[in-house]
Formats: C-alpha cells, structure tokens, sequence
C-alpha cells in the first residue's frame, strides 16, 4: 500500500545526501521516518595492516554518512523547525561490543560510534518529536559475507550464538519496524540486540 521511489546516492558525499533528501521531499513529501542503513566492511585484516585510505573511506561511509543522513532527517522532523516529528532508526552491528579484533576493528569501531551518536542524538531531540534507536544485528544471513569471500561465516559460527542459529533479515525489518511504529512511542536514545542472546 505505499509509494516507493529508488535515488542512487554515495553517503560519503554530503552534497549527494541532500540533493537524496531534497529528492524524497519533491516525491513523497514530508519525512516521519528514516532508517540510517548505509554501511560498508572490508575484508579482514588486523589493525597494522589497514591502511588509512581503507580507514577513511570506511568512516566515511560508516559514521560520516550516517551522521549527515540523520542531521537531514532531523532538519525534516523537528517540531522546533516546523516538521511533524518522526522515528530515527541508525543500524549498528553486535560488532560494537565485540571489537572485531584481528579482522573488523574498524567496522566494530565505526558501529560504536553510531551506538554513542544513538544515544546522544536521541537526548538531544526528544523534546522536538523525534525519537532515535538502534538496531544492533548480530549474525545475520545476508550477502555481505559473500560479498568478503565468506558465505558460509553465518553457518559456521552459529553454535557461539545462544540460540544456535542465525538471524534473518525479516528478524532484522521487524524489529526495525517495531521502533519506527507507534507502539515504541516511549522508546528513544536506546539501541536493541537482535542477534540470539549473542
């Protein structure tokens, strides 16, 4: 029953992001939720051997896009600037509170970061309608996996998960769901685990 349009833009690129919002202002009007879902991993590799072009252009993505994708969506929503409020959603990774040693440092540390932006941007407009969480996916069968040579890392690494299995992307899309709904309406500045006790 809605209305979707698809705008390619590269989040590491701020004129790219506004010129993305200004296009879902013309198209669909006025913005009640986002879901902040932009995101990139390299392949693995421990600290010393990442380099600082990998860095960068993995915080640029990561946090930087992030962080601008949010401040446009605020811009739209706050009732202090003449919007309606709204439902921020930034995805983070079980990667934040693991670390990632040996392989995704970097991710790990990127995903902190939103984890702390999650919660700082959630206090700061909560009094301009705006609600802001997280998601923290643990093992989740996707293809990025497969996209680092590693589609089997899901199936492989399941038995550490509590559960013992791995989470689809409709587990992901419903809890998602969950806090951009009405029903999460006292529910701000927090980040949920969806990854099987992990």
């Amino acid at each position: 029953g809605g209305k979707a349009i698809i705008i390619q833009a590269n989040v590491s690129v701020e004129s790219e992001i506004i010129e993305m919002f200004n296009q879902v202002d013309q198209q669909l009007g006025k913005l009640n939720a986002f879901v902040n879902n932009a995101g990139i991993l390299q392949p693995p590799k421990p600290l010393v051997e990442m380099t600082s072009e990998r860095l960068q252009e993995l915080f640029d993505v990561n946090i930087l896009g992030a962080v601008l994708c949010a401040r446009e969506a605020v811009k739209r929503m706050s009732t202090r600037l003449g919007g309606s409020g709204g439902a921020i959603v930034n995805l983070s990774s079980a990667a934040a509170k693991m670390g990632g040693p040996n392989s995704f440092l970097d991710y790990a540390a990127s995903k902190g970061a939103i984890d702390t932006f999650t919660h700082g941007l959630g206090q700061e407009v909560a009094n301009e309608g705006i609600r802001v969480n997280g998601i923290r996916p643990g093992l989740i069968y996707t293809d990025i996996h497969a996209s680092l040579g590693d589609p089997d890392r899901v199936k492989r690494l399941e038995n550490v998960v509590p559960m013992k299995r791995g989470g689809l992307p409709e587990e992901v899309a419903e809890a998602i769901m969950w806090l951009l709904s009405p029903e999460a309406s006292y529910v701000t500045a927090s980040t949920l685990d969806v990854g099987g006790g992990r």
